[in-house]
């Protein structure tokens, strides 16, 4: 998958809102999340690396540039997308309407779809509201409190059927020569 387009500013990746909106569309890629769960994975990231949500998108867009960035930096924003794939208290809750196959399918490439579309241009604001809608719509009809969870439950859900274990009359009998 190529890289994103890095939005410019002046030939550098100054701390600025281009690079800020830039970091929250590659945040709802590969979290995946909301635009709102976006910018908490970026502040609790900054908060935990001890800068600001500006230098941690300019730094975030440096490093698709192959410049370094700090470990305390990187180990942050890892926690923080960690975190947000991470269900809260109520993952344990009853789920007991399930989506039909083809409600499944449809919201399923409705979200891949928006997410490559994010993924060519984070900073994007249409490519932006359309994965929000396809992360919520995606939650909703899973009944998962994060799109990540939510990801999970609807690729489970179209997974193949097993096939049925043999019957107990065609297996040999143990110890006995077929």
């Amino acid at each position: 998958m190529a890289f994103p387009h890095i939005p410019q500013n002046g030939g550098h990746e100054a701390a600025t809102p281009c690079a800020a909106v830039w970091a929250v569309g590659v945040v709802m890629v590969v979290t995946p999340c909301s635009v709102r769960e976006a910018h908490r994975v970026l502040a609790a990231a900054a908060g935990a690396a001890h800068v600001t949500v500006e230098e941690l998108a300019a730094a975030m867009a440096a490093s698709w540039r192959g410049a370094a960035v700090p470990a305390g930096v990187q180990r942050a924003l890892r926690r923080a997308v960690v975190a947000a794939r991470t269900a809260g208290p109520c993952a344990a809750a009853a789920r007991p309407l399930v989506p039909s196959r083809a409600r499944t399918e449809e919201a399923l490439a409705r979200f891949r779809s928006s997410r490559v579309r994010l993924w060519a241009a984070p900073a994007d604001a249409e490519a932006r509201q359309a994965m929000d809608d396809a992360t919520y719509t995606l939650c909703v009809l899973m009944g998962r409190p994060t799109p990540h969870e939510a990801l999970r439950a609807a690729e489970l859900r179209l997974a193949p059927e097993p096939a049925p274990a043999p019957a107990a009359e065609s297996l040999p009998e143990p110890g006995l020569a077929v």
